[in-house]
């Protein structure tokens, strides 16, 4: 565990010797930031027009339909498809180009240790991400009164989402060193898995059920209402697990080249 941790303060402190992390943090906070404030002014013009129409019987309006929930279960979870790939591009193809690949690869630390270690790296600035979404979430407490238990489960959905994304754009990296390629295909093959889930608008076939089944933002939809359930938590640990093992097997293969 002692050569993981090492790994991954080895990779934060290349993010943060670099305009990476800078880049992604600001850009990620100034859209969060814009989302956030669209969709609380929407939420305050809807609670107006009741208000003036005296209510017509209707509930109040809740924080967590209106604002939280689009949010986390609609724009963020596009807006990382593109934000995640600037993270993982670099993990081995900056390796690579730099030539230090071959130095790491025969260093005394195994090839999963190594994995494990940018991959725990890239998952703390993404933690970082996060909190500076749920930060924006607390403007809410201090003038509302929204529902804080669904948002355990808004957390740790976000989490798996990323953590998914996160281990594919680290097996992806391994294939190139050109790091503004290793971010394209990540996008694209991003793109492609949240996309799949149009499948079930027009087909309900064998076929247009796996597809949806496979989509990323499928499984993101309990978390996004506040409900964990565990096929949801399987099939991202599952995914998670897949782009750990690809890795490895890509690395094996780097290894084997003359």
């Amino acid at each position: 565990m002692r050569n993981v941790m090492a790994v991954a303060g080895k990779e934060l402190r290349a993010y943060f010797h670099s305009p990476i992390a800078y880049l992604v943090m600001t850009d990620y906070a100034v859209l969060c930031g814009f989302v956030f404030y669209s969709s609380t002014a929407f939420f305050a013009l809807q609670s107006f027009r009741m208000e003036a129409q005296g209510g017509m019987g209707a509930p109040p309006l809740s924080l967590n339909e209106y604002i939280i929930r689009p949010i986390l279960g609609g724009v963020l979870t596009v807006v990382l498809l593109f934000v995640i790939p600037l993270i993982t591009m670099r993990l081995y193809a900056e390796e690579k180009s730099a030539g230090t690949l071959e130095l790491l690869l025969t260093s005394p630390l195994t090839d999963m240790e190594i994995i494990l270690g940018k991959f725990l790296g890239s998952m703390i600035l993404f933690a970082v991400l996060e909190a500076l979404t749920f930060l924006y979430f607390t403007v809410l407490f201090i003038y509302g009164n929204p529902n804080a238990k669904p948002l355990i489960a808004n957390a740790l959905g976000m989490l798996l989402y990323g953590g998914a994304l996160m281990a594919l754009g680290m097996w992806i990296s391994t294939f190139t060193k050109n790091q503004i390629i290793a971010g394209t295909v990540g996008l694209h093959a991003f793109l492609i898995l949240y996309l799949l889930d149009w499948v079930s608008a027009y087909s309900q076939s064998t076929v247009g059920q796996v597809m949806s089944y496979l989509a990323l933002t499928t499984h993101f939809d309990n978390f996004s209402k506040g409900v964990i359930q565990l096929s949801d938590v399987v099939y991202y640990l599952s995914v998670v697990m897949l782009g750990i093992f690809l890795t490895a097997r890509s690395v094996e293969a780097l290894k084997g080249r003359p």
